[in-house]
Order: C-alpha cells, then structure tokens, then sequence
C-alpha cells in the first residue's frame, strides 16, 4: 500500500458526498428556475429581510435551494482543504478541487446576482454553466480518487491519445453546449413558443425569434445526439471490457435519449411539473455520466493515437442469449405475475391493455436490470457454485463491464418509460425497489448478514405495489398487504432453496441461514415465517378489502404449504427442502391468481 493509498481511503467518502450534493444543487436549482421559484425570495441571501421564509411553495422551495447551495458549499471547501493538505502533490485530485474552489466563489456571485437581475437569461446560462463546471471538477476528483490504483496514476495528467477518447471530448463539449441552450431556452420564454415535437408548431421554420431559439436548440440536441449514438458504438467495439469507460457511455447515451424523450412528452402534455423536474434531473445525471467517461478514459494510458478492437462475440444469437440469462427470465416472471395481479385488484376489472403493457414491460426490465446488476456485483462468488458457475460472467462469455452496463441501463429505461407512460409514484415505487435490490441487498446484506434474505424481501415485495400504484396512483391498504405478503413469503421460498445448496453458499462463505446457524435452526425459521405468513393472507378478508373467494384460496394454498414446511421442519432431507421451493413458488403464483378471481367477480 502507497502512502497516497491510506488517506485516500477517508477522502473517498468527502468527494462522493460533495459530488453528489453539486449534482442535486444543479437539479435544485434547474426546478426553481423552470418554477419562477427564485423570485420567492427577492433578496439576497436573506428571504425578504428574514433568516425563515414566508409560508409560501414558491419562497420555501427558493429557501430549501440556498440552504442546499450552503451544504454544498461548506462540503467542496472541505475537500478542497483536504485535497490540499495531502494530496497537494497529486494532480488529478488537487487540481480539480483548486478549479473547484474558484468556480464555487464565481457560483455564489452568480447566484446572488440571478436574484437580483430576475433571472435574466444570460445569467441563468452562466449560472448553470459554472455549475455544470463545478461538477466535473468534483466528479474528476472523485473518479480520480476512486478509480486508480497506483500513486503514479494520481500523479500524471489525464491523457486523450485514442480516436476515442478524442471523440468522448467533443461529445462533452457539444453536449455542454446543449444544456446551456437548453438555459436560454427555459429563461427566454422559449420553451412554449414551439407546441409539437419535433416540428414548431407544425412548421419547419418558426415565425418569431423564441421559435428559432427552441428549434436551433433542438437541432444541436440532433448534432448531440448522433456524436452520442457514435460514441456508444465505438464504445462497444473497443471499451467494453473496461469496467468505467463502457457502462459510463450506455447510461450516458441512454439518459441523453431520456432526456429527449421526456422533452416531447413535454411540449405534448403542457408541461406537468414532475416531467419538468424528471428533465431536469436527467441533463444533470447526462453530464455527470459523460464527465465520469471521459475522466476514466483518461485515466486509460495508451500510445499516440492507437485504437484496439475487442473480439466481436462469435455468434449474434448466443451474445443475446447470455444477456436475457443475466435478467434471470424466470425469476422476473413471478414477479409480473404479482404486479398483473394487483392491476385487477387495484381497477377491480381488466386493466387497460396498454397501461398493462407498459406496466409489465416496465417492471420487467428494472427486475431483469436489478438482476443483471446483481450478477455483475456477484460474478466473484458465482464462480465459486456450481448452479451459477455457468452464468455468463464467471463463465467467460460477457465481460463484466457488459454485465453492468447491460443491468444499469434497463434499469434506466425502465425508470422513464413509467414516468412517462404509467405514473411518477408508479416510477418512484420501482426505482426504490432497484435501489434496495443492488444496495441493501446486494452490496450491504448478502455477504454481511444472515438476515440477508429477510430484510432484501423487501425488494421483490415492490413488484405488485408497482403493479397497484399503476392503476390507482396512490399506496392504499391493499399495497400495505400485497407488500407483507411476498415479504413474509420470500424467506421460506429461499431458505428452502439454501438447505438445497447448502455446499455451494458455505463454499462462497454466503452466511445464509443454513450456513451461519445450521439446518435445525434454518427448519425452524421456516415454520416460524410459514406459520406467520397463513394469518396475514386472511387479513384482507377479515378487514373487507377482499372476498370469501380469496379467504378459501389463501386457506387452502396457505395450508398446503405450511403443511410441506412442517414435513421440512420435522424431517428435514433436502428432498423436502427442494418440494417446498417449488410448492412456494406455484403458491405464490396462486394466491394471487385467486385476488384476480375474487376481485373480478365480486
């Protein structure tokens, strides 16, 4: 270990956190500018004389905004103090945080004088500008912190030698360009001078000045575009096995096609508030995505102008094989089926087929995606097991980059076609089930906790709350118990699983149940969970939310399955162990087949 190595462990968390609060600076103050909200305070610093603001949306929102800006810029001062007393010597972290230093004090000028000028939109550019800039100097320091192994790394300047890494530069700049037009755009009034998409108001050429400005912005949006969707292919053929540099580019190029997405949903929908703020957030997370690229490419040390090509996979359909294996098919089905299910439960009736479509199409991806994920963050262990050494990772046939890439980006999509074509809860519902599937689960838990599977239940019970909230755009009691439902049930269905390979998990040094307590106690915690389980599933009958048609359903499979886990518990042979893994899963599949059934004819 270098000496640069040690502290550079305890700067790590400083910058992430001063990157991440810029990041939500930049979307903080994207939301007060395209709400009029900065002139909820019309003075500076102070909100019309006072330290508290009136109660009122537009001033608290405006309050909220500096008060972000104020945390923001105590973190970068901290970094900047740190970067200098002990990484003085090492150019990649004190550069940017010296940079950084300087913007933050242009920024803070700036941002008094966007209050005091009413938010002219020269200045609102500027202003965003030098806070785009102050990102990618605390992200460069970050990526620098995070990514390098070797003190010479830190030391030596970032290099741009490849036809590459020469392209990824030009894309940033086009695409900095686009979100500062984007600026003028939103404070010259221009954003309503163009109704349609991507015509003007059905015209080609506008017929006043903001309907120029809107369309010589769309028209760099194309330019960016095709620099974006170059970049992601020669990404493909010749960075994919570099673990920043390619899943940086696909979620890159896929948040800027978000991004342009969420833009004609606008001009066609009036412009609902949450769009705006889902746009806004996404130019940010663009930025960062493509900053975090380029600093990683070049970090990359090649010679003068050289380009490797990456074997191509030696059969298409293989290739497409190995990524539907990632998202694990099987697993993702069971979960539609549950989101279907609470559709009907939730309209009472057959949903519309549409809504249903872009419901499962959703939720199916961030599953699939949250499953790639997972087996990208677990290739090392996969290895280790003989029912996952064949996976495509440990197997060789995708490089975990792919894996990744592949996993983030369906994640992505999945976040935005529910936004745009479901509902925003429905949106949120599902990105915190991706968030407690690869964080508390997969990186927290799994390897750290023998409550690993208890508490990650939580995630796949966010399957049939999406499938609700799609319907009735609002959490009720029948979330409330679809959630418990499948939370209760996962531990029983994989503990049973675990008794069946016990040698794999205990040679992957997993403390699953059977491997951290033994089997007798694994065997009791399964009729512990079963037994809980069979009174909830009466609950929604008992309470009047579901009929005697799901209470016979929920007593007959309830009791059929808690019947195999006694025979478990009491006799305890993987044979058994294996019959309730299966009996579980058509049980899950069942029960709320009958919800369906009893709501349908009710």
């Amino acid at each position: 270990m270098t000496a640069t190595q040690s502290p550079l462990r305890s700067f790590r968390i400083l910058i992430l956190c001063t990157s991440i609060m810029t990041f939500l600076l930049i979307v903080m103050g994207g939301i007060v500018q395209v709400t009029k909200s900065g002139l909820g305070c019309p003075d500076w610093p102070l909100c019309f004389g006072r330290v508290l603001p009136p109660l009122r949306p537009d001033a608290i929102l405006e309050y909220v905004h500096r008060l972000v800006a104020l945390l923001t810029g105590v973190l970068i001062l901290a970094s900047v103090v740190v970067a200098w007393r002990r990484f003085r010597r090492v150019r990649l972290i004190a550069a940017p945080m010296a940079i950084a230093f300087g913007l933050l004090v242009v920024e803070i000028a700036l941002g008094a004088a966007t209050v005091l000028t009413r938010t002219q939109p020269a200045v609102v550019a500027i202003h965003l500008g030098v806070a785009l800039a102050t990102l990618a100097m605390c992200l460069a320091a970050t990526v620098a912190a995070f990514l390098p192994t070797r003190e010479a790394d830190l030391s030596a300047a970032l290099q741009y030698r490849s036809p590459f890494s020469r392209l990824a530069i030009w894309s940033t700049a086009v695409l900095f360009v686009v979100l500062l037009s984007g600026a003028v755009v939103a404070g010259s009034e221009a954003t309503k001078a163009c109704l349609g998409w991507p015509l003007c108001t059905g015209r080609i050429f506008p017929s006043d000045a903001l309907g120029w400005i809107q369309m010589a912005h769309r028209f760099i949006v194309g330019v960016a575009g095709v620099l974006l969707v170059i970049l992601y292919v020669r990404a493909w053929l010749t960075q994919r096995d570099r673990i920043a540099v390619f899943p940086a580019a696909a979620i890159t190029t896929i948040l800027y096609f978000a991004q342009a997405y969420i833009g004609a949903l606008l001009v066609t929908r009036d412009y609902p508030p949450f769009l705006l703020a889902l746009q806004i957030t996404t130019s940010a997370a663009t930025w960062a995505g493509m900053v975090i690229l380029v600093v990683a490419t070049g970090l990359e040390r090649q010679p003068e102008g050289s380009e490797r090509i990456l074997p191509k996979p030696a059969s298409g359909r293989q290739y497409l094989k190995d990524l539907l294996t990632l998202t694990r098919p099987v697993v993702v089905l069971l979960l539609l089926v549950t989101a279907f299910s609470a559709m009907v439960i939730g309209g009472k009736a057959w949903p519309n087929p549409l809504l249903a479509l872009w419901t499962l199409l959703g939720g199916g991806l961030a599953a699939g995606g949250a499953q790639a994920v997972n087996q990208y963050v677990d290739r090392d262990i996969d290895k280790l097991m003989a029912r996952t050494a064949k996976r495509p990772i440990p197997a060789g046939r995708l490089f975990p980059a792919e894996g990744l890439a592949w996993g983030l980006s369906l994640c992505i999509i999945s976040i935005y076609l529910l936004a745009g074509l479901v509902n925003w809860l429905a949106a949120l519902v599902t990105l915190g089930g991706i968030v407690y599937y690869v964080l508390i689960y997969t990186l927290l838990l799994k390897r750290t906790s023998v409550q690993n599977i208890v508490i990650g239940g939580g995630a796949g019970a966010m399957a049939p709350v999406v499938g609700l909230v799609a319907v009735t755009g609002r959490l009720d009691l029948w979330a409330v118990f679809l959630f418990a439902i499948v939370f209760l049930w996962t531990p029983p269905h994989f503990w049973a699983l675990a008794i069946v390979r016990l040698k794999d998990y205990t040679t992957a040094k997993i403390p699953m149940m059977p491997v951290a307590r033994g089997l007798e106690f694994t065997r009791g915690q399964i009729m512990l969970y079963a037994s809980i389980l069979l009174p909830v599933t009466f609950l929604p009958t008992l309470l009047g939310i579901a009929g005697y048609i799901y209470l016979a359903s929920a007593v007959l499979l309830g009791g059929a399955m808690l019947y195999v886990a006694w025979l478990v518990w009491r006799k305890g042979t993987n044979k058994l162990a294996w019959r309730l893994y299966r009996v579980s899963s058509y049980y899950l599949a069942f029960l709320f087949a009958a919800m369906v059934v009893d709501k349908l004819i009710k």
